[in-house]
């Protein structure tokens, strides 16, 4: 195999997750936050894609095939079969993928440059900052952390959760959106915000307190593409 790949068949995870449509976007994912970033976009953006179920287990997302296209051995990851110049080009990391698709269409990245930057400002916010730390926040408050005795990483998070939904809150001041349009930046940070009922942390960071945010996430999910793309592949 050739270090550019080019054809659909020379990328290994596909003989673990066989192609059923080989000229559609191939989406390798779970219901996760990260995970229905690029199932929602798709669907908004109107692209043809199948979807592989990659479970959160070892035995999927350690597996040689999946760290063939991801070495980091995390959801989700795309292999799209016509990328720049026509060659497949597999990618990981959700916000990568974001960029990729909207670039590829033209669509939720702004009206022109300066939106771009904007838009690609808040997707940053969520990915080093919200996406992290509400993770963390999951971790000590609802997973195996909850079971460490010192209260101070529980604590740090919690915090931390709480500064960031307010700064969530004071940009949506006036805006329906993040980043002024809708775009991927929406994509990538609502989930995030809605996992906060995931891990039952909602009263302890405060959340009925920022109005403008509750009315956002469920402005978002109202959507009829959020509402199609939030469970894809799914859980059963």
């Amino acid at each position: 195999m050739s270090d550019i790949p080019t054809s659909l068949s020379e990328f290994p995870i596909t003989r673990r997750w066989p192609a059923r449509h080989p000229d559609r976007i191939q989406l390798y994912s779970f219901p996760t936050p990260n995970g229905v970033k690029v199932s929602i976009a798709l669907e908004e953006m109107g692209v043809p894609y199948e979807a592989h179920k990659v479970t959160l287990a070892d035995a999927d997302v350690k597996s040689p095939e999946f760290l063939s296209l991801n070495p980091n051995n995390k959801i989700p990851a795309i292999i799209d079969p016509d990328g720049p110049g026509g060659r497949p080009l597999g990618l990981f990391e959700s916000g990568a993928i974001l960029l990729y698709l909207a670039d590829k269409t033209g669509k939720l990245i702004g009206r022109d440059a300066r939106d771009r930057h904007l838009v690609t400002q808040w997707l940053m916010f969520q990915m080093g900052g919200v996406g992290p730390l509400f993770g963390q926040l999951g971790f000590f408050h609802k997973f195996a952390g909850s079971e460490i005795e010192d209260p101070r990483p529980r604590e740090r998070y919690v915090n931390e959760a709480r500064r960031l939904l307010a700064v969530v809150e004071g940009a949506l001041e006036g805006r329906d959106w993040i980043a002024g349009d809708y775009s991927i930046a929406d994509i990538a940070l609502a989930p995030w915000l809605n996992a906060l009922d995931f891990y039952g942390a909602r009263e302890i960071t405060g959340w009925a307190d920022h109005p403008r945010t509750v009315d956002y996430v469920a402005r978002f999910y109202d959507r009829p593409a959020v509402q199609r793309g939030k469970n894809i592949p799914p859980r059963d």
